[in-house]
């Protein structure tokens, strides 16, 4: 344990030094793969926000490297019997069961943890949810239809119903004011069993493919995934890992103590309470971190980083939250804590950039801002025209 508590600005500090936020890691040492696994997973529902989310941490990186990462080739998406080239990404759905980039190569430990967390109750009438043994139905169907290829919704629905019956595609499900076939409550399952994740779009369409993965065994999976959490973002307790997987407390708190009974995970003093690391993980930087970094929506680091009351201040939270949730809008990030938000429109190859900060900047965070615009043009290959002001556009849903 170390000799002092743990402070804030030493925790933060740690947390953006590890994932390439004081200074992006080198092209030479590091790829898009390995800046995802070091954040654990980049959010993306919006997709160029997870390319944002990635590029900036590697220097000399633009969102096209990012994509590249996820399909390796040239071949058009499309048609049943190509499957997708091999990339060193998976897109597909991650904690919380929101869509993320995750590495390739950990995909098999990735799906093995999140089979262990536990499901949340289903928010489907009884008449509409499947059995287990037709979710096991729809699962082997599912990986069976998607192996080489990348089908739609509407593919793969077809599909399934040819392998399964008509009730698979039973109208049951509300969503976005439709109706959606019976199946589709088995998707992030059959993505933790690894036979699903997404494929190249096909236009405005979504393809899914299977990702030929094998789950790893779960409780060594998931000892894994707290390893790896704690090293990015402890210290934390267990009621913010189970924030972060959208998991109940009490399987959390549970899982801390028997991590700790196994010498897994060490006991510390972080600011008015108690957190943990993992075992013999106790160097923190001796100064706290400084500059400006501009993240997108969603960002790995706001959503993840606890106590949010210290990553966003009073005037920042009130701002750049929604509802108390984080990631909705893009923040300012001043010398590692939220100070704004920004926005930006892109027309042609120019980006009007839009930061509106909730205190006043020094002229050197102005200057840092400017070169953070420009870099962040570079990335998603336009030209960015800065400007200080007001933001009228509302938070991401």
């Amino acid at each position: 344990m170390p000799s002092t508590p743990v402070s804030w600005d030493a925790a933060n500090a740690r947390r953006m030094d590890r994932q390439g936020l004081l200074a992006p890691a080198g092209t030479a040492s590091a790829s898009p793969a390995d800046i995802a696994g070091l954040m654990l997973g980049a959010h993306a529902q919006v997709a160029s926000a997870a390319e944002l989310s990635i590029a900036l941490r590697l220097d000399g990186a633009t969102r096209a490297d990012v994509r590249d990462a996820q399909f390796r080739g040239q071949r058009p998406a499309g048609s049943e019997g190509e499957g997708p080239p091999p990339g060193t990404l998976v897109k597909t759905f991650g904690p919380r069961g929101t869509i993320h980039l995750l590495p390739a190569k950990d995909l098999p430990w990735w799906t093995g943890a999140l089979s262990a967390v536990p499901a949340r109750p289903s928010p489907f009438l009884p008449e509409a949810r499947m059995t287990p043994a037709r979710t096991d139905e729809v699962i082997a169907a599912i990986g069976d239809a998607l192996t080489g290829v990348e089908l739609t919704v509407d593919e793969l629905t077809e599909a399934i119903v040819a392998r399964t019956g008509p009730w698979a595609a039973d109208p049951v499900m509300p969503a976005f004011q439709t109706m959606w076939p019976r199946w589709r409550q088995a998707t992030h399952t059959a993505a933790q069993h690894g036979v699903l994740a997404f494929g190249r779009d096909r236009g405005r369409k979504v393809t899914y493919t299977n990702p030929g993965c094998a789950p790893d065994s779960s409780t060594p999976s998931l000892h894994r995934l707290v390893d790896r959490y704690l090293r990015a973002y402890g210290p934390a307790t267990a009621q913010d890992l189970a924030s972060w997987l959208a998991a109940p407390a009490g399987w959390a708190t549970e899982l801390f103590a028997s991590l700790a009974d196994e010498e897994r995970i060490e006991e510390v003093a972080f600011g008015s309470g108690r957190a943990w690391l993992a075992a013999g993980d106790t160097a923190f930087p001796d100064e706290p971190a400084r500059g400006v970094r501009l993240l997108p929506y969603f960002d790995a680091y706001v959503v993840a980083s606890r106590p949010r009351d210290l990553l966003f201040p009073a005037a920042a939270a009130a701002r750049a939250l929604a509802g108390g949730q984080a990631g909705n809008y893009p923040v300012l990030l001043v010398d590692g804590t939220v100070a704004g938000v920004w926005h930006q429109r892109r027309s042609g190859r120019r980006i009007a950039l839009t930061v509106e900060p909730v205190g006043k900047l020094g002229a050197a965070h102005r200057r840092a801002l400017r070169e953070q615009a420009e870099r962040t043009g570079a990335m998603l290959e336009a030209t960015a025209d800065l400007t200080l002001g007001t933001i009228t556009v509302g938070p991401h849903a």
